[in-house]
């Protein structure tokens, strides 16, 4: 008996849409890259001014290790708006999630409301935030804990209520069903199982609340940005160096603990 014939399945079709994708991608970012179409990249001024980029390069590699002890206060008032600012972000934040969850909140005006006001709060970047509170309320860490607390409450809510409406509700439902009201279902059922990616979202938040507090103080917010933008407008790289090593401490510090934290949630 001869062999059967060898069966080829046919191409899967749809093999060039990748490519297809990736042209469009490149040919979007050329012809924005084009003078009077998009936005002009000129590469050319990295040529002319490649000797005054060194020497700033050079003094960033040449830290001022005199200058740490004028640093230690600011970067106390830094770590301090970021913690403050987490936890009363994170305290608004649990509340208005499971008010923004199709799960948790079954009235769509309130949820439309709520999801509509985050949106906002979402739009407005965080140092414009901070520059429109130095106007109301003055010059210090208080307008950079505020800008910090609605940071975070676009931020944790955004992806906490998500990972709500991705949830199984079929819990939810059996507590419906049993005559529970909706503050009840979410206390005992929807609340123990947002419990983990709450707390993951809030470790993530104040990582990078750190980093945000040290640019905010640029427009009068308090903690390390002030001190950033003084020796900035005195090209002082090698103290900018310096606080930027510590800026990086701080935060490989942090990254830590919460990944540690998160370990232990998982």
């Amino acid at each position: 008996m001869s062999a059967p014939a060898l069966v080829v399945p046919p191409r899967p079709r749809g093999r060039a849409v990748p490519w297809l994708i990736a042209g469009v991608v490149t040919a979007i970012t050329v012809v924005t890259c084009l003078p009077g179409i998009g936005v002009g990249l000129d590469l050319s001024g990295i040529a002319r001014n490649w000797q005054h980029g060194a020497d700033n390069v050079l003094g960033l590699l040449q830290p001022d290790w005199s200058f740490f002890p004028r640093t230690i206060g600011p970067l106390l008032e830094t770590l301090q708006m970021a913690v403050i600012g987490t936890a009363v972000g994170a305290a608004l934040s649990l509340p208005l999630s499971l008010w923004a969850a199709r799960p948790t909140n079954p009235h769509p005006v309130l949820r439309g409301a709520v999801r509509a006001m985050l949106n906002v709060v979402r739009s407005v970047p965080d140092l414009l935030s901070a520059a429109i509170l130095v106007a109301m309320v003055g010059v210090g860490a208080l307008p950079g804990i505020l800008a910090l607390v609605l940071f975070n409450v676009g931020i944790i809510v955004k992806l906490v209520s998500e990972q709500i409406d991705a949830m199984d509700t079929g819990p939810l439902e059996a507590g419906r069903a049993a005559g529970g009201t909706q503050l009840q279902i979410n206390r005992a059922l929807a609340l123990p199982d947002t419990w983990p990616a709450f707390a993951a979202q809030t470790l993530y938040v104040l990582e990078l609340n750190v980093r945000a507090s040290t640019v905010l103080g640029l427009v009068g917010a308090g903690g390390m940005g002030l001190i950033i933008d003084a020796v900035r407008t005195y090209y002082r790289y090698d103290q900018l160096s310096l606080i930027i090593l510590e800026i990086l401490v701080v935060v490989l510090v942090i990254d830590a603990a919460s990944s540690a934290l998160r370990r232990r949630l998982a």
